[in-house]
Order: structure tokens, then sequence, then C-alpha cells
């Protein structure tokens, strides 16, 4: 991913663009010009704490950053010249193209904006910018301060408030303030105090919402949709911890053992595993829950009543005990990063390069397809002895597109489309020969490149793709299932019988953030649709229609026939607002409508959160084990708006899921259920955020339409039943 740059450059580099380690060593060499002794110490010594504004606080402060003086919490980043003194207002010099950042690692709550007061020098004129920072690459707006935002004090001083909807309109989170300037201006003294951010507004001095009528209808000439409970699945990487109980409270049906992390599983050893590239590539076992194994997580599942989707791995490698490392120190020397917490560990990189590795055997050990063999049939065994089926599906690895970047210490060399089809054939085999019923779903791979090319084509440029041109120029997946069913032809054995496919949004800021702001929020719900919808223009680099389900349906169609359909990883981001919890609830019910064989969130929102609440609406609306029911009906629903509507076999309950999607408008929703017959017995249930979860709504008139005011960004539940 692309880091952002600045569009002030000087001297050929680009300082706005600087990340913090290089205004570290900007305010080193800044400290080194104010050596004791030196001309620029010599002025610098002589500078006094400047005067503070009396004038009155025309803001409150929920967080204090620069008030006559800089709060403890606060460290100075800055590398231009500057003085600060409790008790005055800091002086900086910005010539010289020079900047003052204070940051705070790991500030979090909720803010309206961000106030200050400087005192430039006489004759700068507008050259003051200021914006928000975080270690990651969220491009924050530069805001050029001028008369449009300052307001005059005496004696010199402006005073400025922004609100986050200016400085912060995405509301990702931020840990640092930059003030920088828009163009170079000549040695002087800028003064700046009462530096915070400011309270959200109270929500009673907003103006109220506009209300806009909109129409909803369940359809009654579709075909009910039987819906598959694995859609409501989560993904776990390995295991939970006891302090993670409350996902069974969240109303998941399925669980999926999968992650990086299974990839290199070794079941005999029972709680052996590598964490790879996400964590200097340790084998290890998890002391928060030792001797944690497949076996335990298929008995929590069953004791939950929740179904079980586990990972085989098909790398050939598993790891060969709980404390060896790919990239020992003693190996490959002291040039790379450590683990902290075991210096041994190396990250396999030095000057920031890979460095290549050792042989497999330096962590693994081999894990053939008949190691995976005996593996389903010790779990068969165990089912035999307890009566039931403990696996409801098994996955073909993990994202074996990434294995040259995730898993690179044993398998360096890009996945080409000959390998995975071979792995596939091997594995799958070995499964169904330990059980022949078993469900088994593939190739779990990661994402919109490795949907249509190999990662030996995205090594060398999918513009050259050789792999793909030498296999018939299809995309990766067609091909992939097409010599599948060849190969069922050829033998008479069932390989696949789940296309599994892993789903992220692409756009910036979307997945992988807890951004709050309207705009980022809007895009987070809009991108739900390249899931389904074919005139969905993806708003990412990939700009054009993904059209995720439809498009595997397509190729399950005209290449293997009969296959199911699977979403092995999702997520939208933003689970801890509102708008994360209506992508979620949108793509649990296109879920049901689209007829998906199983999906499986990644990993589960935390409890109580927007997205938990968002599953429950689905899962146990009420607290009392209401449910979406099994049969999900056709509806239309009009823009900024969702309706997802569910029949019981018996016709006597339908249970139907309103979305407003839009921030800012209440939607008086006229909602047509015509021909779902008498149901009398209503009741509505509401979510429009907070730890509370659904509250009791209004009373739902009776007749073939009812209205409902939809308060914004809202979940909003109606069950109707029959006459008692």
């Amino acid at each position: 991913m692309l880091k952002r740059t600045a569009p002030l450059v000087l001297a050929g580099a680009l300082v706005l663009g600087l990340g913090w380690r290089g205004r570290h060593r900007l305010k080193a060499f800044y400290k080194s010009r104010l050596a004791p002794g030196s001309a620029a110490a010599a002025t610098a010594s002589a500078l006094l704490p400047g005067p503070r504004p009396s004038y009155p606080v025309s803001t409150a402060i929920a967080e204090p950053i620069f008030v006559g003086g800089r709060s403890p919490q606060w460290q100075d980043w800055g590398w231009a010249p500057h003085d600060d003194v409790p008790g005055g207002a800091a002086r900086v010099d910005l010539s010289n193209w020079g900047g003052w950042q204070l940051a705070r690692q790991g500030l979090t709550g909720d803010f309206g904006g961000l106030t200050f007061r400087f005192k430039p020098p006489a004759g700068y004129g507008d050259f003051l910018t200021v914006h928000l920072e975080n270690e990651g690459d969220k491009n924050f707006p530069a805001l050029k301060i001028d008369a449009n935002n300052s307001k005059a004090l005496p004696d010199g001083w402006l005073e400025v408030t922004l609100s986050m909807d200016e400085i912060n309109p995405d509301g990702a989170s931020f840990d640092k303030v930059v003030f920088f300037v828009s163009k170079s201006v000549p040695r002087g003294w800028t003064s700046f105090d009462r530096v915070a951010l400011v309270p959200p507004p109270d929500p009673k001095t907003l103006p109220p919402p506009s209300t806009r009528d909109v129409a909803m209808k369940v359809s009654t000439g579709g075909k009910a949709m039987r819906i598959n409970p694995l859609i409501y699945g989560i993904a776990v990487e390995i295991m939970h911890d006891d302090k993670d109980a409350f996902l069974w409270r969240m109303g998941a049906t399925a669980r999926r053992w999968g992650g990086n992390t299974s990839t290199r599983y070794n079941w005999q050893l029972g709680d052996a595993w590598n964490t790879a590239n996400d964590w200097f590539f340790e084998n290890v076992v998890y002391a928060s829950s030792p001797s944690y194994s497949y076996a335990s997580f298929l008995r929590d599942d069953a004791a939950h009543h929740v179904a079980s989707a586990l990972t085989i791995p098909m790398i050939g490698w598993v790891a060969k005990d709980t404390t060896s490392v790919g990239f020992p120190r003693a190996i490959f020397g002291g040039d790379m990063s450590f683990d902290p917490g075991k210096p041994e560990a190396g990250n396999g990189v030095k000057n920031g390069k890979p460095i290549a590795p050792g042989p497999p055997t330096q962590t693994c050990t081999e894990a053939s397809p008949a190691f995976m063999q005996r593996w389903v049939e010790a779990i068969r065994r165990g089912d035999g002895a307890r009566g039931a089926r403990s696996v409801d599906e098994y996955i073909l690895d993990n994202e074996p597109a990434l294995w040259s970047s995730t898993h690179r210490d044993v398998h360096p060399e890009p996945l080409g489309q000959d390998e995975l089809l071979s792995r596939t054939i091997a594995y799958a085999s070995a499964i169904r020969a330990a059980d022949p019923d078993a469900v088994i779903a593939g190739p779990a791979e990661w994402g919109w490149t490795n949907y249509l090319y190999s990662a030996k084509d995205s090594s060398t440029g999918v513009t050259l793709r050789p792999d793909r041109r030498a296999h018939g120029d299809a995309p990766l997946v067609a091909w992939y299932l097409k010599k599948l069913k060849e190969e069922e032809d050829r033998t008479g054995k069932r390989l696949l019988d789940v296309l599994d496919l892993h789903f992220y949004p692409q756009a910036k800021g979307v997945y992988g953030s807890s951004a709050k702001g309207k705009r980022i929020g809007a895009l987070r719900i809009r991108s739900t649709r390249a899931l389904w919808d074919p005139a969905y223009v993806d708003e990412s680099w990939i700009a054009e229609p993904v059209m995720l389900i439809p498009r595997m349906r397509k190729w399950v169609a005209e290449n293997y026939p009969g296959r199911g359909i699977s979403i092995g990883e999702w997520n939208f981001g933003g689970e801890d607002d509102m708008s994360g919890a209506i992508a979620i609830a949108e793509a649990l019910g296109r879920f049901g409508q689209e007829e998906l064989t199983s999906a499986y969130y990644w990993t589960y929102p935390k409890e109580a959160s927007p997205g938990f609440w968002a599953f429950r609406a689905y899962r146990n609306f009420d607290g009392k084990g209401g449910r979406f029911e099994d049969l999900s009906l056709p509806t239309t629903a009009d823009a900024g708006t969702s309706l997802f509507a569910s029949r019981s076999q018996d016709g006597a309950r339908v249970v139907l899921v309103l979305l407003n999607q839009m921030p800012d408008v209440i939607a008086r929703a006229h909602v047509d259920v015509s021909g779902s017959g008498a149901l009398p017995s209503r009741k509505a249930y509401v979510y429009a955020g907070g730890p509370l979860g659904f509250a009791p709504g209004k009373p739902v008139a009776e007749g073939d339409t009812f209205t409902m005011e939809l308060a914004p960004r809202s979940i909003t539940v109606v069950e109707l039943r029959a006459a008692p």
C-alpha cells in the first residue's frame, strides 16, 4: 500500500510526507544546532515564555494538549526550534520549513474538533496549516488557516476551532497534531497556546434530521430461498480465550478454524503452530490456553450447538515443535528485527530486504496428504464414539496465493496454477478417502487479484500473466473449477463441494479501520454492493464491478455445476460504529437472499459493539431466541434503505430486517407485506447504536401496509406472528 506524500518539496525531500521517524531525525538535527555554545543556542536561551492571552474561553476542552504548558500525556515531536515552558505560550520558529508536532500514542476518545490560539509574526500573512496524523497511511486533510476559519483576538492573537468533519472527515483514529507551513516564511517566532481537542457537539443542539418517505415491499411472486444457517458463521484464528466467551451469545451458528497460523498446524502435537510472517516465524503453543487443540475446538462447538469448519493444511509442512523459529539470530545474524519476548526470533529481513530462508525443516516436519488423511480418520473415529458428526466443512488451507509471503520460510516461491491444482487433488482425495460424506471447500483465496491470477502471475505482473496464458488465459478460479470437474469425470471422485473465496473491501480506509466519519461510513456501506450488484463499480484500485457472488455462481455453472458458494472470510471494518453494523446486517441479509452455503465473518465483533448487535438482528434480536427465519423472501426497497424478509416453514411467522443506511435522515418507511397472510401479532425492535442492544419499538399496525419511522443509521426488526 502506498504511503501518502505531501505537496511541498524542499531540497528534493517530501517534507510533509516525513513519517514520525523522519521528524525525529529533523528534531535531532535542530537539537544539534542548539547545542551549548552555538549561536543558535545563545539566541534561544534568551527567549522567555510567550505571554498567554487572557481572553474569554469560547470553546470547552475535552483533551488538553498545550494549555499554559504541554500536557504530560503528550510528547513534543516537533522538528523546528521552539521552547516549551510551563505557564507560558509555546514559541516556534517555523522558518526553513519547520513544524511543530504533538503526539499522544494510544489516544482514544470521541472528539468534536480541534481548537488552538496562535500569534504569528508581523507580515507573515496566511501561512499556517494544521493536520492530524497516525502511524498508518491515513491521509488526513491539511487545512490552511485564514480569515475564514480564524477569529481575531486582541494583541495580534488568533483563535481557531476546526470541526472533526473538516479535519478528520473519515472519523479515523489519530494520535498526532501537526502544525506546518504552506509557504516559506522568514525567521520569526509564532506563539501557540490553548491547543486542545474539544468535545463532540451536544445532540440536543444539532438540527433535527430531515425525514424522507421510502417504499419497501415483500414480494409475493418470487421464490422463497432456503437459508443455510452456516451463513451466520465467524472465523477464529486458532482459538478464542475464555475472556471471549461472549461470542457464544452473539448468535453465530458456525465457527471456522482458520487464518494464517492454521496453514502449519500440527494435529499430532495438538498445540503446535507457526506464527509465520505475522510474528517472527515462530513455532508456539498459546500460553493463554495451553494444550488447546482441534479436539478442544470441536468439543466447544458441539457443547454450544455451533457447527464447525476446519482448515486442512496442504502447504506440505507443519510445525515440528513449539519452540523453533524460522530465522534464528544464531544462524542468520543480528541485523534483523527480533521478537522482544524471544530475542532469538528474527523477522527474516535485513536492510529492508528479505533474507533467503533456510530449509523448511528449520521449523517444520513434512505433512503429506496421508498425514492429513490420518487426521480426518481420527476425527471420524471420535465422531463414531459420540454418535454425531463434528466437522461440517473441511477447507483446503488458507489463502495459498500468499504462501510465498506469509509462509515464505517454507514456501518462498510464488504458487503457480499447476501446483495449486495438484495439491488440491492430492489433499482433497485424502479427505474424501477418510470421510466419503465430507463437504470440502476451496481454494480459500484472499481477494480480487487471486480470483483471476495465480501468485506466479502476480510476481511477474498480471499484465504479462505468463502462468495464466500458459493455461488457456482463463481466470484462475474458472480454470481451477474446470480442471477439478475433469478430474472428477476421469476418476468418479468428487473433490470439491463448495467454492470458497475471501472478500475484503479494497477502498482505502474501509476495512482495517475504526473510522466513523460520514464519508467513510457511507463508502463502507456502499462497498457491500461489491458482493452482489453487477452495476456497482468498485470504488478502489479495482475500478470495475466485482459482483462477487454472481461471478462465483457463473464460474460454477460454466465449469463445475452443483458446487455451493462460500465467503470463507469477510469483514467491512468499523464494527464499533453504526456504519459497520449496517454493513454486517446488509451482508448477512444478502447471503440469505443469494443462497450461500456458508460465510464466516473475520473474526468476531467485540461484545455489545454495534457489529455484535448486527449479528443479533438475525440471531437473537429479542434476547429470547427470536431470529430470522429459514426461508428468505424477495424484497425491494428505495435507495438508502434495505429490507430483508424471512418466513417460517409453516408460514405462521415472518421476520423483517429494515435498514436505514442514511446518517442524517429519518426514513419514513411504508412497508408492504401483502400476501404474507393474517399475522396480527406484530412487534418491533430497534437498534441505533450503543451497548444496550435492541429496544422495543412502537407497535406495528395491522394491515397489508404499515408505516414506521426508521432512525438514521439504524437496524429495525419487525416480527409478525399468527394469532395465538
